[in-house]
């Protein structure tokens, strides 16, 4: 390598840590050697005029190739705000809405912003939302470059979701002031061995678990443990490879094909907490802004109570606000340990938190001192601008200075209902697991749960039946709880449909049942049917970790005729109390406002 040669690679577009990587060197050397010879980007504006006109509007871009650099220079103090870059599952406009409320907040301050995000397709790319925005990938050398020419005050990496929050060390290694929670609460929070230490401290129970680094570690790990487990790897995204698996030949199978482990990346292996109630917990605090840990506010935005049962990721699954099932006792101890954790991680701006519940016990799944996908909807529902105010907080405000140091509590139920893409995928399978599957979310509101998660069903493409038939057909472990499932239809006047195994229980139970046979038994079948619109919504739960062919194909039927489907109990439990009240009732409309 030598000046000639850098030069040319860096204004052919290879990066710092490409050319690292093809020179045998690390990136911090290329990167010294590079402001050693004064080679640095410069900026140039977007021409959003296509040169009838001068272009004033500040988008930038960097190159390497000669020429004068066009950003303009002012003394305003600067935060640059960390984008999420590419939506994906997992990542996607939630986090867009957190970095928009920011940019709005600090700019009612008098900041000026610089949003950093390589996605057009973007709120925060829009021409009115930042003083500045800078189309580039969110990577240390570039963001380093814009902090460096910018001279910005702080950045933030709270509000773009996983891809900034995993710059945020590094960053603040090389001088940059990342505001809000530290970058070492954040690695705490991530880190499982500095988590359970934590957890340890408080005296926080959290499931039992190991970390593994070979299958034989994990085998011995599940064997302490007891099945089911669930098994990921470190750092995931949208709970991408995570599993729960029912045996040692599945175990094998996950390490050897689905993920790779080392003892720089683990594979986090969880005792799976079956039929558990899940809870997401949002919340908002200034205690980093304090020397003093035990001074500052801690405020909770909302706890979500899930529809369906642990083990379904927190961006698939159903929600309400508040808490529909859980006791006080419950509830307070939620609160408790979230302020309990507030404090100790010095939390400056928002956090979540996933509990899981079993009994009257509450466990700690999972936390991020950071924004969560759950926060646009908690704002919503609160009417509360929850990333507004916590951006506020990272720049130095408190909450008393802002006027939130309450939890709200709303007089009405919010839920969340999430929308797939399956229709579009011919034949995939439409169970939910621990890996994020969703593409978007809606909301349902009513002074009636019932009504409001039937309105949330109804947004989502999928509304209830008033009358027909159900089809039931669920696995072994759920028959004990089906016949409840199965007169709850009844009662409404629904005609009952299942084959031979659901059907001998609900009989049992009184039940009057129509047995069809099962596919390979004969027709007309559950598909059959489905196709002649003669079933109105179907309840099918899986058979266990690899479901079989007649289930995944009722299953695919049904997405692509239009037929509600639930394929949890919980689920259905929902269905019947939305029917119940629809029919009772009716829905009204009303606006967001007049909620308030």
């Amino acid at each position: 390598m030598n000046p000639d040669l850098l030069t040319k690679a860096k204004s052919l577009g290879f990066s710092d840590r490409q050319i690292a990587h093809l020179t045998g060197r690390t990136e911090d050397a290329v990167r010294a050697e590079r402001a050693a010879m004064g080679l640095v980007p410069s900026y140039r504006l977007v021409d959003t005029c296509a040169a009838e006109f001068e272009a004033y509007t500040p988008y930038y871009y960097s190159t390497y190739d000669r020429g004068d650099d066009e950003v303009r220079p002012n003394d305003r103090k600067k935060v640059m705000i960390l984008g999420g870059g590419p939506n994906r599952i997992g990542q996607g406009i939630e986090f867009d809405y957190c970095c928009v409320h920011a940019a709005f907040a600090l700019k009612e301050d008098g900041f000026e912003t610089l949003m950093v995000n390589s996605n057009p397709e973007t709120v925060s790319t829009d021409y009115d939302t930042s003083d500045k925005l800078f189309f580039e990938p969110l990577t240390l050398e570039d963001v380093l470059h814009i902090y460096e020419r910018e001279k910005c005050w702080g950045a933030i990496a709270q509000f773009g979701g996983q891809t900034p929050l995993n710059l945020a060390l590094g960053l603040q290694k090389n001088g940059v002031n990342i505001i809000g929670t530290s970058p070492q609460s954040i690695e705490m929070a991530e880190d499982r061995k500095l988590f359970a230490a934590l957890l340890n401290r408080l005296n926080i129970p959290q499931p039992e678990n190991g970390l593994a680094t070979h299958e034989t570690e994990a085998l011995a790990i599940s064997k302490r443990l007891g099945y089911p487990v669930l098994v990921r790897p470190s750092f995931v995204l949208g709970g991408r490879a995570m599993q729960i698996v029912f045996s040692d030949a599945e175990l094998q199978h996950y390490m050897r094909f689905a993920v790779e482990a080392s003892p720089e990346r683990p594979v986090l292996v969880d005792k799976f907490l079956e039929d558990a109630v899940e809870v997401d917990v949002d919340c908002i605090a200034d205690v980093g802004n304090f020397s003093d840990p035990s001074q500052g506010t801690i405020v909770i935005g909302g706890m979500l109570e899930h529809i369906e049962f642990a083990g379904v990721h927190s961006g698939d699954a159903a929600m309400v606000l508040p808490a529909h099932t859980l006791s006080p006792q419950v509830i307070n101890t939620i609160r408790e340990y979230t302020h309990a954790m507030a404090r100790e991680l010095r939390v400056s701006g928002l956090m979540n938190v996933q509990y899981a519940v079993k009994g009257d016990t509450v466990y700690v799944l999972e936390v991020n001192p950071r924004a969560s996908r759950t926060v646009p909807f908690v704002s919503k529902a609160i009417r509360v601008p929850l990333a507004k105010l916590a951006a506020k907080v990272m720049a130095g405000k408190t909450l008393k200075e802002l006027g939130f140091t309450a939890e709200i509590i709303p007089a009405y139920w919010a839920v969340k209902e999430s929308v797939f893409p399956f229709n579009k995928f011919h034949g995939q399978d439409i169970l939910l697991s621990p890996e994020m599957r969703s593409t978007g979310e809606v909301m349902g509101l009513d002074a009636d749960l019932g009504i409001a998660y039937a309105k949330s069903q109804i947004a989502s493409g999928s509304p209830l039946p008033l009358k027909g038939c159900v089809f039931l057909s669920v696995s072994a472990a759920h028959k004990p709880q089906v016949v409840e499932v199965g007169k709850g239809f009844a009662d409404l006047g629904f005609e009952l449909a299942a084959t031979s195994g659901t059907a001998a229980v609900l009989e049992a139970a009184g039940l009057t049942v129509r047995r069809i046979p099962k596919l390979m038994e004969g027709r007309p079948n559950a598909v059959d049917l489905l196709k002649n619109r003669e079933i109105q919504l179907v309840v099918n739960t899986p058979s266990g970790a690899n479901p079989r062919a007649d289930e995944v194909k009722i299953r695919t039927t049904a997405v692509y005729t239009g037929t509600p489907i639930m394929t949890t109990l919980s689920g259905a439990k929902a269905a019947i109390l939305g029917i119940a009240a629809l029919r009772k009732n009716g829905y009204e409309v009303k606006s967001l406002q007049e909620y308030r």
